[in-house]
């Protein structure tokens, strides 16, 4: 058998359960030459002794005893564990308390957690609260009291699961590093710039600020300047008017942030960029890489349905006059001796002659 007066070398740190702890703690209760221990002679079924604790848990685990005695035993602990108000160490006998019901506790975070894929810390120690929860409001008049206290660190613990459950999942998307705010709006700040800039006064502006950010009366503040009450109140009201334009002419203007921003698009909006496009020259077709920039005549998206110079070369024109009689493609006709002929011409001003020929393929 083990011996009680050795100390137990067993601890928790930062990483163990709720669990671990009071299993150390209750470790601790029962080891020495005074253990945490119960009367047996007041409980039948138990020795003629002080029994220990963790040896009465022992006990009330075995099949063969009877519910009336565990009903009994676990009233007096409860009633222990109540008596934080009149008796000193009632917190040991609550410890007592868990550590006899930790077979119970050990199996329903265990039943919880064998799913969940979080950290189970939280559901442990609601099962744990739970259970402490229960001590001093259940019912010791009616049977079976372990079974409600072991319902009662279910349910926590239960309800502790659902809410991990539903709780949406942590992304690392939505977490991301940004500057923090500006403080250009605070009011002092903003007092500050208009005195700055010689808008307002600073005796103007403690006037303001006393009277509007404070709990300084106006009539307090002329007191204090030694002047009436009327003269601060105009004095106010014109320093605030020209605050006011102050501020509307500074939200008029666009901020450093938003002229780095414009320049970067400018800038990026000159960047030149090369593009596929089709060119049609007389009957040809072909497709030519052209650059595309906003400065040129018809940049951007404009150049599609365009034809424009091609490395600086003279874009296609429509001949006209002789040239274009002398370019226009001869569409050859077979005859009887095989000559070739031009399809009637229009000229402008005339009406033209139908033709006698038939049509041939070619």
């Amino acid at each position: 058998m083990q011996d009680r007066n050795t100390i137990p070398r067993a601890a928790f740190g930062p990483t163990d359960m709720p669990l671990d702890a009071a299993r150390s703690v209750f470790g601790w209760l029962v080891t020495g030459p005074e253990p945490l221990s119960v009367d047996g002679r007041e409980f039948a079924g138990l020795p003629d002794r002080a029994v220990p604790l963790d040896e009465v848990r022992y006990r009330l685990l075995r099949r063969r005893c009877p519910q009336p005695v565990r009903d009994a035993v676990w009233a007096h602990l409860v009633v222990r564990s109540r008596a934080a108000q009149t008796e000193a160490g009632a917190g040991a006998w609550t410890v007592g308390c868990v550590g006899v019901a930790l077979p119970a506790l050990t199996g329903i975070a265990a039943r919880l957690t064998s799913r969940f894929v979080g950290d189970p810390r939280d559901i442990h120690a609601a099962v744990l609260a739970g259970f402490l929860a229960e001590l001093p409001v259940i019912d010791l008049a009616r049977p079976r009291i372990m079974l409600r206290l072991r319902w009662a660190a279910y349910r926590a613990g239960h309800t502790c699961l659902r809410e991990s459950l539903d709780a949406p999942t942590p992304s690392a998307r939505a977490f991301h590093s940004a500057a923090p705010p500006a403080p250009a709006g605070h009011p002092d700040l903003v007092m500050a710039r208009a005195v700055t800039a010689g808008v307002i006064t600073p005796v103007e502006a403690e006037l303001i600020g006393s009277t509007r950010l404070e709990e300084v009366s106006l009539a307090e503040a002329a007191t204090r300047r030694g002047t009436g009450y009327e003269a601060a109140k105009k004095a106010r009201q014109r320093a605030e008017h020209r605050l006011v334009a102050f501020v509307r002419e500074r939200q008029a203007e666009p901020d450093d942030d938003q002229l780095d921003l414009d320049a970067m698009t400018a800038t990026d909006s000159r960047r030149t960029r090369r593009v596929t496009v089709e060119v049609v020259s007389g009957t040809h077709r072909r497709r030519v890489r052209r650059r595309m920039s906003p400065d040129a005549q018809h940049g951007g998206v404009q150049v599609r349905g365009r034809d424009q110079p091609v490395h600086g070369r003279v874009p296609h024109r429509p001949a006209s006059g002789d040239d274009a009689r002398r370019d226009r493609p001869q569409q050859p006709v077979g005859g009887p001796e095989g000559s070739t002929s031009s399809g009637p011409v229009e000229t402008p001003g005339r009406t033209p002659r139908p033709s006698t020929e038939e049509p041939r393929c070619a």
